[in-house]
């Protein structure tokens, strides 16, 4: 007679270990985690208490605690102020001009770059642009007075020599300010912005190039339908991480770049926050200005993400 088989059990599974005991039993992981989590605490949000201050009329003798509270007076006076629009104007050319020029640019750098079949050289020419990024500002400021100056700017006297005219004072003209701020910018961040968008094309399958060919794709139509779906992630990602940075255009560029006769367009969110704050003392309408910028951009990060995922990409959270 057949033995009729016993149903299988499915295996009972163990209650998870308690907290301590599993603290303990990766305790090297949990220490390697404390230097990176001590220096957010102490550096990043511990300083956030000092944010009090912009809804205070703050007093250095009286501290923080013994401040009298105002509360939005401080925003009243920059929205009202006679220097708020001239200073979110400035920040949003330069902003605008940025996501035009300097944003697209190690996009297309990384795409040549990619083309590139010669190891030997591609190394190379990657070493060649990376070497800005690791430049100062004040080196980066210094090498621009140095060709652009009226006096002896080797790049203005060989277009004086070529156009003629008066002299040019490149580097001091209300005009040229922001076109040499955008090229400064090109110069120094577009080699290392390259190094995401390489990773990125690293990982697009090579068969999908060989199939497109076959099918006698083009150069243009393997880019737009192969290689641009390929990099979309981490474009979305940069594009999100970027617009949060729209209003951040970097104080020591646009500090060391700016002179008496073209201030009226230098004058940005960064620099206004020193000279209100610093030069003048004016801790308590500093730091709102300063909370005011990051709130927006904090705005814009959100806002961005979230017309990533209505567009069908996946965002960055």
């Amino acid at each position: 007679m057949a033995t009729e088989l016993a149903p299988r059990q499915a295996p009972v599974e163990s209650p998870p270990a308690p907290p301590a005991r599993r603290i303990w039993r990766h305790g090297w992981l949990y220490l390697m985690v404390l230097p990176g989590l001590a220096y957010f605490l102490i550096f990043r949000y511990w300083p956030m208490y000092g944010l009090t201050i912009a809804f205070k009329d703050y007093l250095p003798f009286l501290g923080y605690s013994g401040s009298p509270w105002v509360g939005l007076k401080h925003f009243e006076e920059l929205l009202t102020g006679p220097d708020f629009a001239r200073i979110m104007v400035n920040t949003l050319i330069l902003a605008l001009l940025t996501l035009l020029f300097v944003f697209p640019a190690p996009i297309v750098v990384a795409v040549l770059l990619n083309e590139v079949r010669h190891s030997v050289l591609k190394r190379s020419v990657q070493s060649l642009i990376y070497i800005p990024h690791f430049l100062s500002w004040t080196i980066v400021a210094s090498l621009t007075y140095v060709l652009f100056s009226v006096d002896y700017g080797v790049i203005a006297q060989a277009i004086h020599a070529v156009v003629g005219g008066r002299p040019v004072d490149y580097v001091a003209q209300e005009a040229w300010f922001r076109p040499i701020i955008v090229l400064q910018s090109l110069w120094k961040q577009t080699g290392w912005g390259t190094i995401v968008y390489l990773a990125a094309l690293a990982g697009v399958d090579t068969q999908l190039y060989e199939a497109a060919r076959v099918d006698g794709a083009g150069r243009w139509r393997q880019f737009w339908h192969i290689t641009l779906p390929g990099i979309r992630p981490a474009l979305v990602v940069m594009a999100v991480l970027t617009s949060g940075q729209l209003l951040d255009t970097g104080f020591e560029q646009i500090w060391l770049m700016t002179t008496s006769l073209n201030r009226s367009v230098a004058d940005v969110f960064d620099t206004y926050v020193y000279q209100v704050g610093i030069t003048q003392g004016g801790y308590s309408y500093a730091t709102a200005v300063g909370l005011f910028k990051a709130v927006i951009g904090v705005l814009l990060i959100f806002g961005t993400n979230w017309l990533a995922k209505r567009l069908g990409e996946r965002g960055l959270y």
